[in-house]
C-alpha cells in the first residue's frame, strides 16, 4: 500500500455531492488524502463519509456551469482548506434529445460543464503548481462515450471526445513541469445520469446484454484506477485514459 499512499496529500473533486465524485472522494479518503469537495449544491452525505474515515473534508458550493473566475476560486479554496496536490474532474452534466431537435442552450449547458470548466479549473490548479515548483496531479472523468457516439446525446459526446484531446495536451505540455494528467472512462455506470437509462427498460436490457461482466458498474469500481493515477509512484504515467467498463470496449 505504500505505493499508493496519500498520506499527507488533499484532493479536490468536483462533483462530489454524489455518485462517482462521492465514491471518487471515498477512495482517496480511504488512502489517506484530506479531501475539498466541490459542488452545485451542500453535500452533507459525502462529508460524513470523509469524516468516517479519519479525514477533514471540506466543502465549496460552485456550480461549474458558470466556468468564470475560476483561478480565483482556485486560490481561495487553497487559502481555506491548504495546497492541493491531486485535482479530480468529476462534475458532469448531460442533456437528452434527438439530434434534430437538439438545442443550443442544451449545447452550451453541457459544453460548460463537462469541458470548458474542466479545462479552466485545471489551468488554475496547474498555474499554481508550476509557481511552487509542485509535482501535481490532474485527473479527468471520460466516458465511453469519448470512444463511441452513443445517440441522443450529440453535446454530452462531444463534450466527452474533448475531455480526451484536452487530457493528452495537457499531458505534454505540463509533464516536464512534474504535473501528470490522465483520464479514467468509466462504463455504464448506476448514478443519476443514467437514470433514465436504468429505467428505460428496452435500453437497460441492450446496455446489461454488451457488458461482459453482466453488470452496470458502481462508483466503488473506480476506487483502484483514481489510486493509480492519484499515486506518486505513477509520476511517469501520463496522457493516458483508463476504461473501467466491465469489458464494454473489448465486446
Amino acid at each position: 500500500m505504500t505505493l499508493f499512499d496519500l498520506t499527507g496529500k488533499r484532493a479536490l473533486v468536483t462533483g462530489a455531492r454524489t455518485g462517482l465524485g462521492r465514491g471518487l472522494a471515498q477512495a482517496l479518503a480511504g488512502a489517506g488524502a484530506d479531501i475539498v469537495g466541490l459542488g452545485s449544491q451542500p453535500m452533507p452525505d459525502t462529508a460524513a463519509a470523509i469524516h468516517a474515515l479519519g479525514r477533514t473534508f471540506h466543502e465549496v458550493v460552485r456550480d461549474l456551469a458558470d466556468p468564470t473566475g475560476l483561478d480565483t476560486l482556485v486560490e481561495e479554496i487553497e487559502a481555506e482548506a491548504g495546497p492541493i496536490d491531486i485535482l479530480v474532474n468529476n462534475a458532469g452534466i448531460i442533456r437528452r434529445a434527438d439530434v434534430l431537435d437538439f438545442t443550443e442552450a442544451d449545447w452550451d449547458a453541457v459544453m460548460d460543464v463537462n469541458l470548458k470548466s474542466l479545462f479552466f479549473l485545471s489551468q488554475a490548479m496547474a498555474r499554481r503548481w508550476v509557481q511552487r515548483e509542485q509535482p501535481g496531479r490532474i485527473i479527468n472523468i471520460a466516458s465511453m462515450l469519448s470512444y463511441q457516439g452513443g445517440i441522443r446525446v450529440p453535446s454530452y459526446t462531444a463534450s466527452k471526445h474533448g475531455v480526451v484531446g484536452v487530457t493528452k495536451l495537457m499531458a505534454n505540455e505540463l509533464a516536464a513541469r512534474g504535473i501528470t494528467v490522465n483520464a479514467i472512462a468509466p462504463g455504464y455506470m448506476a448514478t443519476d445520469n443514467t437514470a433514465a437509462l436504468q429505467a428505460d427498460a428496452v435500453r437497460n436490457r441492450q446496455i446489461m446484454e454488451r457488458i461482459p461482466a453482466g453488470r452496470w458498474g458502481e462508483p466503488g469500481d473506480l476506487a483502484t484506477a483514481v489510486l493509480f493515477l492519484a499515486a506518486p509512484a505513477s509520476s511517469y504515467v501520463t496522457g493516458i485514459v483508463v476504461p473501467v467498463d466491465g469489458g464494454w470496449l473489448a465486446r
